[in-house]
């Protein structure tokens, strides 16, 4: 199952942990809201029994968490670097809002941050005051500082990390920025979290079985000259191969002249894919060999269940026309398709059993699905006319509109749309809403 992450904070750092955690298809996010910092504990309060850790969007949160109601999960929160200040001031020096004898107000950063960030930009020239208060001074201290600084300067801008900060500011008309953590700060506290709870501690030396088979080997062998170049490359791909398993700390051993089987353990591989999202062995595939990999990935209790997962998710990489790599879990669901030798525009979370069973009632074979995900993770397209599904599925336009009939009948599929042409009536354009309301 997925692991329960609590995410507290206001709304706007709310929305950014969440677009970045769609690449961790371990975690499964419960949400709240607050309005006012101080109102963290309360939520964090409510969220105790739920999950097994927690993430607050500020270390102000944090504070009042840990003074106000204490929790007995770990906690996290998502912190301020130099990388929020590079972003604001990227931004404020193109929309012109940033002269060269700018005078630079900041608060939530420490002046070694700030001034390295200036030196690395160049602009160490400007006049730079950074609040060295509390560490909690509350919003009305903070602004009343930012004042101090402003007053009578026509060149004056203020960086603030404090939401509430930034409101009054604009209430007040001063020039300002907002600070806000980068999409790595954002990842590295995922992680950290992730490896806090005690879900993943359990799994670290779960068993992992993974069988990778080259796609069309059969054709690089009729195209190759000789019967030494087929031996060489055989050989190029075991080393290649090897060396990736090697770095798994795990163990190969080849099933035959194109396919290969190796162990390892769960925390190795996590590590090793970024937390399920790459397969680094797939792009040196490519690169050195020009070619492509399908890849199955299993795990569970037993090496024998692990075994059958890793098959089964073999089936599926094949079947979405090769260069993937799915993962079956212990629980059945299903992750993928993984970036591989092209780029993926998103990763794609984990999918339940209940709606693979729902799709495979439905008629929609394991190969239609597997081609679906990888074309959606690759492209992030959930709405198609007739022609472009039959020409991704390798079907005919006749056959696409009985299987969408089909599929609309067990409520997978709808129509999102027409389509204006510039000859001929509109066309529709399905959407496979069951995807769709999963993901998006």
């Amino acid at each position: 199952m997925q692991i329960k992450i609590g995410i507290v904070g206001t709304a706007s750092v709310v929305a950014r942990v969440l677009q970045v955690m769609k690449t961790f298809p371990s975690l499964a996010p419960v949400v709240r809201i607050v309005g006012q910092e101080q109102d963290a504990a309360d939520a964090a309060a409510s969220l105790e029994g739920e999950v097994e850790a927690l993430l607050l969007s500020g270390p102000v949160p944090q504070r009042f968490v840990k003074e106000k109601k204490p929790v007995a999960v770990p906690i996290h929160h998502v912190p301020l670097t130099g990388a929020g200040l590079y972003r604001a001031l990227f931004e404020a020096q193109r929309d012109g809002r940033l002269g060269p004898d700018a005078v630079l107000s900041v608060d939530s950063l420490t002046k070694s941050m700030v001034m390295r960030t200036l030196r690395e930009l160049g602009l160490e020239a400007l006049t730079v005051a950074v609040y060295d208060g509390p560490p909690y001074a509350s919003p009305d201290k903070l602004v009343g500082y930012h004042r101090k600084i402003a007053e009578g300067q026509d060149n004056a801008f203020v960086f603030t990390g404090v939401e509430r900060v930034a409101e009054e500011l604009a209430r007040l008309n001063l020039p300002h920025a907002r600070l806000a953590p980068s999409d790595e700060d954002i990842i590295v506290t995922l992680e950290r979290a992730l490896l806090s709870t005690e879900s993943r501690k359990g799994k670290e030396s779960q068993i992992v079985v993974g069988m990778v088979t080259v796609d069309e080997f059969g054709k690089l062998v009729l195209r190759s000259a000789s019967e030494h170049d087929i031996q060489k490359l055989k050989l190029d791909i075991h080393r290649m191969v090897l060396d990736y398993v090697e770095s798994l700390d795990g163990y190969l051993t080849p099933v035959g002249g194109d396919e290969y089987l190796f162990f390892t353990t769960r925390g190795i591989f996590e590590r090793e894919t970024g937390g399920y999202k790459t397969i680094p062995l797939a792009k040196d595939a490519n690169t050195s060999y020009g070619i492509t990999l399908s890849i199955g990935i299993g795990f569970g209790a037993t090496a024998s269940e692990a075994g059958a997962n890793a098959r089964s998710a073999l089936r599926k990489s094949v079947a979405a026309g090769g260069n993937a790599c799915f993962i079956v879990r212990e629980d059945r669901t299903l992750i993928g398709p993984l970036e591989m030798a092209d780029p993926v525009s998103s990763i794609l979370a984990p999918i339940d059993p209940a709606l693979l069973r729902r799709a495979e009632e439905a008629g929609m074979t394991s190969a239609y699905l597997s081609k679906l995900l990888a074309y959606m993770s690759r492209h992030g397209k959930y709405d198609y006319q007739v022609h472009e599904l039959a020409s991704m599925l390798n079907i005919t336009v006749r056959s696409a509109h009985r299987l969408l009939l089909q599929w609309a009948d067990a409520g997978l599929v709808g129509i999102a749309g027409m389509e204006k042409m510039p000859k001929g009536r509109p066309r529709q354009v399905y959407r496979f809403f069951f995807l769709a309301d999963h993901y998006l």
